[in-house]
């Protein structure tokens, strides 16, 4: 087995590893499931607690943040705004994801213990057991950082990899 093949955030996107290494990272790509990070994000969910002094405002219970077809759920989600000379610009600069966090695009789903997503790099950065999906494909490792506006992702730290091709359902 010298190649197989995986496909995450999109469906051109093509990975090869050996079956003898666990690598300590792997890249996939898929501009198919690039998002519009300009676009508003909503958020929704069971409670909302606003600090006035801080401008920090965090959400809990059933959260989900959307972006585009970008869905990023979890028990918790804290807002955090730009700041300007220490006043609040009302621009949001970070969600900060914990507990059951799930990450879906299109078909492609990640899920970790915790998520930052930096809404100007439009960057996600996941840890606490990674899990990668697509179809009957996984990849799992320590850490994934995807990047929303271009599709790409990578896991990285100790990679394990169950890779299904799809005709051999």
């Amino acid at each position: 087995m010298t190649f197989l093949r995986y496909l995450f955030f999109g469906t051109a996107a093509v990975l090869g590893l050996t079956a003898a290494a666990l690598a300590q990272s792997a890249t996939v790509s898929g501009a198919d499931n690039a998002v519009d990070t300009s676009l508003p994000v909503e958020v929704t969910a069971d409670e909302l607690s606003v600090d006035q002094e801080t401008g920090q405002a965090v959400f809990t219970g059933n959260v989900v943040a959307g972006q585009g077809e970008m869905r990023l759920s979890a028990n918790e989600i804290k807002v955090e705004y730009e700041t300007d000379n220490g006043t609040t610009t009302g621009e949001i600069e970070r969600l900060l994801a914990s507990g059951d966090v799930l990450l879906v695009n299109g078909p492609e789903a990640a899920e970790a213990q915790e998520a930052v997503y930096s809404i100007g790099s439009g960057e996600v950065v996941m840890t606490g057991d990674v899990v990668l999906t697509q179809g009957n494909s996984a990849l799992s490792g320590d850490k994934l950082i995807v990047d929303l506006s271009t599709g790409k992702s990578r896991i990285v730290g100790r990679v394990r990899s169950i890779l299904k091709a799809e005709d051999n359902q």
